[in-house]
């Protein structure tokens, strides 16, 4: 309904700047803030109330009726989907059993992980310790640039 982009909002801003001024301005911009803020809050409760009505008179049990009763097939599935999702949530994730298949699986992806992230460690800490080395091999040469220098100067 109403597509404003970035350029018409600072069009708006710059005509709102020049006609209210500067002094003036937050006091508008809180105001109108406030005005949209109601009108969301009065079309959120209209939504709310057509959705209850709705429900009261029984408009999704048709709904759904006129659904599986032109799609039979994809009913069938909707069916089939609910099923496995209600299935999937109702295990719970955290316990397996160590004697299964699934429980062996997680115990080797543990101690993967587990072996990646100290060669992870390790290996920063080798380059940390590499560039470290480094730095101080720069900041020796370049005393020792420093002292020839000095050593030169008459």
């Amino acid at each position: 309904m109403f597509d404003l982009g970035w350029t018409e909002l600072l069009v708006i801003g710059i005509v709102a700047l020049i006609v209210v001024g500067p002094k003036d301005l937050p006091v508008l911009f809180r105001n109108v803030g406030r005005f949209v803020g109601k009108a969301k809050g009065m079309a959120r409760e209209f939504s709310r109330a057509m959705h209850d009505a709705a429900d009261e008179a029984g408009v999704n049990e048709v709904a759904k009726g006129l659904k599986a009763a032109s799609n039979p097939m994809g009913s069938a599935m909707d069916g089939v989907k609910q099923a496995a999702q209600e299935m999937a949530s109702s295990i719970d994730p955290t316990k397996f059993d160590p004697d299964s298949e699934t429980g062996k699986l997680a115990a080797q992806r543990a101690e993967d992980a587990k072996k990646i992230q100290a060669s992870t460690a390790r290996a920063a800490a080798e380059r940390k310790a590499r560039e470290a080395e480094e730095a101080m091999a720069k900041a020796d040469a370049a005393e020792a640039a420093l002292k020839t220098d000095d050593e030169a100067k008459p």
